[in-house]
């Protein structure tokens, strides 16, 4: 098994069509690179330390959300919301999915919340899920 296949297997999860539909916009691991303005290894830094999170769309191309990205940053405490849906026994497109979720006591989506600094009652929803 070669290196890259082995990233592939263990850091990149396949993504369901309703998932997909959800988050809409997606940008490429190369897109994401020029946009941070980082080498693309660095971006698979970001993906194993779980800073970013990146699935296998439909169309078998591997992909970042573009919401979470601030112009040439990642959104600021979306690193700390994933660790905490990670850490509370979600997989990557159930992340994704609750991420993308519309929540009517957050006023929109919890991504759209993180955008509008409102991490601390989006982490805070996130946590009770774990109970």
């Amino acid at each position: 098994m070669t290196g890259a296949r082995a990233w592939h297997i263990c850091f990149v999860a396949q993504i369901n069509p309703v998932t997909d539909a959800l988050v809409g916009e997606w940008l490429s691991l190369n897109d994401v690179a020029a946009q941070l303005g980082i080498p693309a290894g660095r971006v698979k830094q970001l993906l194993r330390d779980r800073k970013l999170l990146a699935v296998t769309r439909p169309d078998g191309k591997n992909a970042v959300p573009a919401a979470f990205l601030d112009g040439n940053q990642v959104v600021k405490g979306l690193p700390g919301t994933l660790t905490l849906l990670f850490d509370c026994g979600f997989g990557e497109d159930e992340a994704l999915r609750w991420l993308f979720t519309a929540d009517d006591t957050l006023s929109g989506t919890p991504i759209d919340a993180i955008l509008r600094h409102r991490r601390t009652e989006v982490n805070r929803r996130a946590q009770a899920l774990a109970f």
